[in-house]
């Protein structure tokens, strides 16, 4: 029988609709045949010789850091935060000669099964993770079907990765208690989204340095964010139709506080005089804004060439254990946080 030539355009996840099961499968099927019964590897290739599938045939018989490629997923690559970060990815990995790839998890859907791909046919060595998400995994147990991959800024235990961040809980904590010193007693919080890791930690920095003051925590003072210019413009709109506003707004990123500071000049209120404003992360911005904002440094270019220095540890082959490793963090007192108005 003539065999279907092999189609550019043909996808894993076209297989595995035609065979009827997950793309999971399909790569554990064409990869490790030796996982998945007889049955289900029959059904598998059939359906990619009839679509014209194949992995390709030279990154299937080289290994896995011979192809000198690594992909890097960021959670959002319009995000001015991830640019340090990114570059110290990249000045160290350029360093010991690989190249790196970008790939934006905020538009991740459109391109799931093409880096599902790249990732199955080993045309990529390892794996930087900038958020808590693999989107284009289904469950756990896919995990190890990828190749070796560290987290920077981000730290998720269940994926049991090494990991490179700073200590969101106790930053969060010092930079509330930098307001608190100032004599603030209202304090808010601007939190980032739910689901991410580091806003957790943040918000449990923000509760245990108000309960260290003796203060109660006000749910209606806490605004769930999504670390976007908007959100923080709209979270002041709520916060200050309160019957008893906030004094101090603690924010989990800086764009939120930008917003904050442009929606309260929209609105005639003095930044810091009727309210301070603190941020996180310390991004360009943060210091040429009006006024300039007090937020937490981290050392992002550091994070990256770090988390890259892991992985290329990874690669060697040398054992490396999951878990932590911590940078310093620290905070900048600028212009946006004042003591209260008597």
């Amino acid at each position: 029988m003539e065999r279907k030539q092999v189609s550019p355009g043909a996808t894993m996840k076209e297989v595995a609709e035609k065979a009827g099961v997950s793309t999971a499968t399909v790569s554990r099927a064409l990869m490790n045949p030796e996982k998945v019964s007889a049955t289900t590897r029959e059904k598998v290739e059939a359906a990619a010789k009839s679509i014209g599938y194949l992995p390709h045939p030279l990154t299937r018989s080289i290994k896995r850091n011979e192809t000198h490629t690594i992909l890097v997923i960021v959670p959002d690559i319009c995000d001015p935060f991830f640019g340090e970060m990114i570059r110290g990815i990249e000045v160290t990995a350029t360093r010991h000669g690989y190249l790196v790839l970008i790939s934006d998890c905020a538009h991740q859907n459109q391109r799931e099964s093409s880096l599902m791909d790249l990732v199955v046919t080993r045309q990529i060595d390892g794996m930087v993770l900038l958020g808590s998400h693999l989107p284009f995994i289904s469950s756990p147990n896919d995990v190890r079907l990828l190749p070796p991959m560290v987290m920077a800024n981000e730290f998720a235990p269940e994926l049991e990765l090494p990991a490179v961040h700073i200590d969101n809980l106790t930053a969060a904590f010092e930079a509330v208690n930098h307001l608190l010193k100032y004599g603030h007693r209202r304090i808010a919080c601007l939190t980032g989204p739910e689901d991410t890791p580091l806003s957790q930690y943040r918000l449990q920095g923000y509760i245990q340095a108000l309960r260290r003051s003796g203060i109660a925590i006000d749910n209606t003072y806490i605004i769930r964010g999504d670390f976007t210019f908007e959100a923080g413009k709209n979270a002041l709109k709520v916060l200050i139709a309160l019957a008893n506003p906030p004094e101090a707004i603690f924010c989990h990123n800086d764009i939120m506080a930008l917003g904050i500071i442009a929606q309260a000049k929209s609105v005639g209120l003095r930044v810091p005089q009727d309210i301070s404003v603190i941020g996180f992360d310390d991004i360009e911005l943060a210091q040429y804004c009006d006024p300039p904002l007090t937020t937490v440094i981290q050392p992002r270019f550091a994070i990256g060439a770090d988390a890259m220095t892991l992985l290329l540890e990874k690669l060697e082959g040398k054992t490396i254990s999951n878990g932590s490793r911590l940078r310093e963090f620290r905070l900048k007192v600028r212009a946006s946080t004042a003591p209260p108005r008597a």
